[in-house]
């Protein structure tokens, strides 16, 4: 089937049949190589990336059911690791092996637009993804730092 898809920004299109995943998509026929393979299953996270703003694990999602959706990816997030979360977990020092941090950030991107001063306790449970390295102390502190830098400035200047 011909597929068309809006990634990063840009139309995109190929042919693939309907049950591929969009994993598979994005990092066999488009190079996109930072949404990571892990379980297969939808489980760990590693292949994170935007569906229409909402975080969604790309293993899974069969490409048929995606034709002309929004999908952003970690290298749509930010090229060249300029994004506020980006910084923030290179501030913490979250990544060890780094094979999980691109699903990691994609969630962590939702959370953040979504709701963008969350409490430990949202941050737990919007943060599903697993991390073999166990850093979750410092993703949740990097979450936190990326909140406040977001956080709107008020009429005299100081962050609300």
């Amino acid at each position: 089937m011909d597929v068309s898809l809006k990634v990063n920004g840009q139309v995109r299109k190929c042919q693939a049949e309907g049950d591929t995943p969009l994993l598979w998509i994005l990092r066999e026929d488009l190079g996109l190589t930072g949404t990571k393979f892990g379980c297969g299953a939808g489980l760990c996270g590693a292949c994170t990336v935007h569906l229409d703003g909402q975080a969604l694990r790309s293993c899974v999602m069969p490409v048929a059911s995606l034709n002309g959706r929004n999908i952003t990816t970690i290298e749509g997030l930010s090229p060249d690791r300029s994004h506020v979360l980006q910084q923030a977990w290179i501030e913490h020092q979250v990544p060890q092996c780094g094979y999980c941090q691109s699903g990691m950030l994609m969630a962590a991107a939702a959370l953040l637009k979504t709701t963008p001063h969350p409490s430990d306790k949202q941050i737990d449970a919007a943060m599903t993804n697993l991390c073999r390295c166990g850093t979750y102390p410092r993703v949740r502190a990097a979450i936190h730092t990326a909140a406040a830098k977001l956080r709107p400035l008020t009429k005299k200047g100081q962050k609300a």
